[in-house]
């Protein structure tokens, strides 16, 4: 989790040292202590709304009863902090009662609030909080919606007319809540979307029988239906708390990653994005780079130049798609498969020491045609990689391996509708197979 409110403090043990040790055991970090700090018990005044970050945005996420128990650190300024999900929020310092809370959290006997994560609920509107899954509970808080919020345990509650009730419990402010699953959608999982090429229709004479080729108008279409929609676009590094249960999230939320660095990705999809506020990932095969410009062809695979690069930045994310590994072999194989994994591993490092003139933090890594083996996942490890993503269909979910992650294609036949449905959080899964990759 991340912001974690400690303190150090320093104790220097002065009588039992000479005053000349004394300038520099001061200068000393080796006596210094890491203290954590406990919450206080508080209560607001009035139902009292909430603050904190998600993916990145500071946004109202939740709202205080009144009366009831919750902890929170002491103030700095004119907030004071508060756990909540995966990070914490910030409730108004003035707005807290100094009185004890008419409702205390119960004692968590069953030490549930210790539980691990293991899933997520995702609000769909505003959503209420209880203090105990009884007929007669009472309403603690309530979720905003658009919110990715962790479980820690899952319960079915059966009443004395056998009826039954899903019930998920989490933890907020440091005190177990629960909430009724009939409320909420369990997570399924976040979309990573993988685009090639984009050419205008009128212009695509090759590449009509490639899945990885995007019209400029489909492409628009669906990236205008993202943000109609409210769906925020993720960096990986976003992905990457997401697996390690150390940020919080939206509910709507999609990856957009580009691979190879093609020039027809800076000529197109560039300004919709930028028009859209849309961020992504641009997985460059760095041997690849022009260093001079090219005149515009629509019939060839062309790749951006130092400078298409550098000024796309405002959108991209730039990282690796390897250095020379992204060929094929005389028997139409992925070259990847047949090299011993220090040579892929120096590939990868050679990749990375190159992009680092564009973006110093090298942290992803693409797949040469999303083609992997035991040795290209070690080697992607030792190279310092946190994330690499293949060509296999299905969205990231809590437990993925971080190093074989799952992305989506959408193709510029689909319809809005099954684009929805890719993208959404939808009890099906949707997604293209039988994919015909640009070689």
């Amino acid at each position: 989790m991340y912001n974690r409110l400690f303190m150090l403090f320093f104790v220097l043990f002065t009588s039992y040292f000479p005053s000349a040790f004394a300038t520099e055991l001061e200068n000393s970090t080796e006596n210094w202590k890491l203290a954590d700090i406990p919450p206080k018990l508080v209560q607001t005044n009035t139902t009292e709304t909430i603050f904190a970050s998600v993916a990145g945005e500071m946004r109202p996420v939740a709202d205080l009863n009144p009366d009831h128990g919750f902890y929170a650190f002491n103030p700095a300024g004119d907030y004071c902090a508060m756990q909540f999900g995966n990070d914490y929020a910030f409730v108004k310092t003035a707005q807290l009662s100094t009185k004890k809370p008419r409702y205390v959290p119960e004692a968590d006997r069953l030490n549930d609030l210790q539980n691990p994560i293991y899933d997520n609920l995702i609000t769909t509107q505003k959503t209420a909080v209880y203090n105990s899954t009884k007929k007669n509970g009472k309403q603690i808080a309530t979720l905003r919606e658009n919110l990715r919020y962790p479980v820690l345990v899952r319960m079915i509650k059966t009443d004395k007319k056998g009826e039954k009730t899903g019930w998920l419990t989490i933890r907020l402010g440091d005190r177990l809540g629960y909430i009724r699953l009939d409320d909420v959608s369990l997570d399924k999982g976040i979309p990573v979307l993988t685009y090639h090429h984009i050419l205008k229709n009128s212009e695509n004479k090759h590449f009509r029988e490639t899945s990885t080729t995007t019209s400029v108008e489909a492409f628009r279409d669906q990236m205008n239906y993202l943000k109609t929609e409210g769906f925020q676009t993720l960096s990986l590094a976003d992905l990457e708390d997401y697996l390690n249960k150390s940020a919080n999230l939206p509910g709507k939320a999609v990856v957009l990653t580009f691979d190879d660095g093609l020039k027809s990705v800076h000529r197109y999809a560039l300004p919709i994005l930028r028009h859209n506020k849309q961020q992504a990932t641009l997985f460059v095969i760095s041997s690849r780079i022009k260093t001079k410009p090219q005149n515009w062809s629509a019939d060839t695979l062309q790749f951006m130049t130092k400078k298409e690069i550098k000024e796309s930045q405002d959108v991209f994310n730039i990282q690796s798609h390897t250095h020379f590994l992204h060929r094929l072999d005389i028997r139409g194989t992925p070259v990847v498969f047949s090299r011993k994994e220090h040579t892929i591993m120096l590939d990868f490092r050679h990749s990375m020491d190159i992009l680092q003139k564009f973006e110093p933090e090298q942290r992803y890594l693409a797949y040469p045609f999303g083609a992997y083996n035991q040795s290209a996942v070690d080697a992607a490890r030792d190279a310092g990689i946190h994330i690499a993503v293949t060509t296999i269909q299905g969205k990231v979910r809590l437990g993925d391996n971080p190093f074989t992650l799952k992305r989506l294609y959408a193709y510029s036949t689909d319809p809005i509708s099954k684009f929805a449905q890719m993208v959404g959080n939808s009890e099906k899964s949707v997604f293209n197979q039988n994919v015909i990759v640009d070689n």
